[in-house]
């Protein structure tokens, strides 16, 4: 299932709310460079693709944007490893 995922560029975040519960991933953007410090979804709403989904979505604004990315979010890095067509985007 594709989620309308959001980009809510004034708080640096995308959002999506799954339930009622509102699940993030936040970045900052210096330069060019999109830096994803967190995915957060909670354990109430886990387990159903959301964290992939924003993810990817996030990666492909980066993308569309130009930006290169840096995932310290463990589970951003962990996704950009396991999809090599991000790995152009990395810095």
């Amino acid at each position: 299932m594709a989620r309308a995922i959001t980009h809510n560029a004034e708080q640096h975040q995308f959002e999506w709310v799954e339930d009622g519960t509102l699940c993030v991933l936040v970045y900052t953007l210096e330069a060019d460079v999109m830096t994803i410090s967190y995915t957060g979804v909670p354990e109430v709403v886990g387990a159903r693709g959301i964290a992939a989904e924003l993810t990817q979505f996030a990666l492909g604004t980066a993308r569309a944007k130009g930006w290169k990315v840096r995932p310290v979010c463990s589970y951003a890095a962990a996704y950009v490893r396991r999809h090599s067509e991000y790995q152009e985007l990395v810095v």
